[in-house]
């Protein structure tokens, strides 16, 4: 070798010896940071993570301690002590150690918990992000549902598996996972590190319980935060309360009624939910919200490259949902096979409208429509598969329109003094009370 080849060599070591011990820092200081955390809790599962995020963080922050959340949903959020939320922005794809540098960032000497929503797909990468970046005490496993196949495994059994990488040694594991054979594995799995399971009970939230929230909320995931507060001594008053003040997460179904054509309409905008059991599950708990009579129109927007979801739902329509849905329109492509599978499998083809690309109908022919399916004055509409196709963007922005909202709302929602934790809202009362007497004082306020 010669002497550019060694100078070159005696780089490259001194850049390896230097990004090495820039990480032994790094993690050094990282892993102090968590030291200091009375509380730590990684959520992760198939279905529910942001929410149960959410939930949690509420309970925590309801009970008593300063808690920092970090989403990683439709819309990543850091969710601060008093409940107000900060979007992360993102260069480029997320990767997890953004994990790192959120706690860097946002868990100060102050901070007492942290919840904080696994990222990982790759069960190697979930297993990385427990025992080397969160290493919680707790972690929850929402469910198991047949998504991520690639990755996770094909079968049931092997997606619990890959989701136990996540467990803590010799911590807790919350679940609402209700299948037997399925929480057998998970506790299997958790004796195997040490853990105990805990079982999130959906008969411990009362119907009373769910009136609190003003969006779309399951049981299970509620059982959840009341199965956390059992453990950390939260009275439950307080994690009800602290669960109602959390502010849902971008994706969750919000219900709202808007006037199409003299025809009041429930909008439900089910597009998150992808895999048959969550859908299915969802429509069995909306029926409470369902006005007695009303029509009701399912929307099945699909979108080109998505094909294996769009036979998915056309398999369902028939097979499923057909007690539910009074009317089907389709949007987006595959409308001729996704109405020609729907039909040979038992819905019936006049029920069905196609409004999609075959048809580039404008947003008077879609609203027209709509109102023509519904024979009384109210209906439910359900909108389902995808987000994102020409004629569900036109829908979506006429109903945006309707309600006055714009984007962001949440945030500012999120900073609502309601939504508040007790402490936070005693301190602030307080702080308002001292203004006021520093005021009368100084003689800038009168009894007048």
């Amino acid at each position: 070798m010669n002497e550019q080849g060694f100078a070159a060599l005696g780089v490259l070591i001194i850049i390896g010896v230097a990004v090495t011990g820039y990480w032994r820092i790094v993690l050094t200081q990282h892993e102090g940071r968590l030291r200091r955390l009375d509380v730590r809790v990684h959520v992760n599962g198939i279905r529910g993570k942001s929410t149960v995020t959410r939930l949690v963080a509420g309970v925590l922050r309801e009970g008593g301690f300063v808690t920092i959340a970090k989403t990683t949903g439709s819309a990543a959020r850091v969710i601060g002590p008093r409940g107000e939320e900060s979007p992360i922005p993102r260069r480029g794809a997320a990767t997890i150690n953004e994990q790192i540098d959120i706690i860097r960032e946002h868990v100060d000497p102050n901070v007492e918990a942290l919840v904080i929503e696994c990222m990982a797909v790759n069960p190697l990468y979930q297993q990385y992000s427990q025992d080397y970046i969160v290493k919680s005490d707790i972690t929850i496993i929402t469910n198991v549902r047949e998504d991520h196949q690639e990755q996770m495994g094909e079968t049931l059994e092997q997606i619990a598996d890959s989701l136990s990488t996540t467990i803590p040694h010799g911590g807790v594991l919350i679940t609402a996972e209700d299948r037997p054979h399925l929480q057998e594995r998970l506790r299997r799995n958790a004796v195997a590190r040490g853990c105990q399971l805990v079982c999130a009970d959906p008969g411990w939230v009362t119907d009373e319980d769910m009136k609190g929230f003003d969006y779309l909320q399951f049981k299970p995931n509620v059982a959840i935060g009341l199965a956390l507060a059992q453990i950390l001594g939260i009275e439950r008053d307080a994690a009800i309360r602290g669960m109602w003040k959390a502010v849902p997460d971008v994706g969750v179904v919000t219900l709202h009624h808007y006037d199409i054509l003299g025809k009041n309409l429930l909008w439900v905008p089910l597009f998150a939910a992808n895999d048959r059991e969550s859908v299915v599950l969802t429509f069995e708990v909306l029926q409470s919200y369902f006005p007695p009579g009303a029509a009701v129109i399912g929307i099945l927007n699909n979108r080109w490259d998505r094909g294996r979801r769009a036979e998915l739902f056309a398999r369902m329509v028939p097979l499923d949902l057909s007690s539910y849905l009074d009317h089907v329109i389709t949007f987006g492509g595959y409308e001729e096979q996704v109405t020609q599978q729907m039909a040979e499998l038992g819905y019936p083809r006049d029920r069905i409208r196609n409004l999609g690309e075959t048809v580039n109908p404008t947003l008077d022919t879609i609203l027209d429509t709509i109102a023509r399916l519904v024979p009384g004055d109210r209906g439910v509409l359900i909108g389902m598969v995808n987000i994102h196709t020409h004629q569900a963007e036109l829908l979506m922005e006429y109903f945006e329109h309707a309600r006055g909202g714009s984007q962001g709302e949440e945030l500012d929602l999120s900073r609502h003094p309601d939504r508040m934790p007790v402490a936070s809202q005693r301190l602030r009362r307080a702080s308002a009370h001292r203004g006021r007497k520093l005021a009368e004082q100084e003689g800038r306020v009168t009894d007048a």
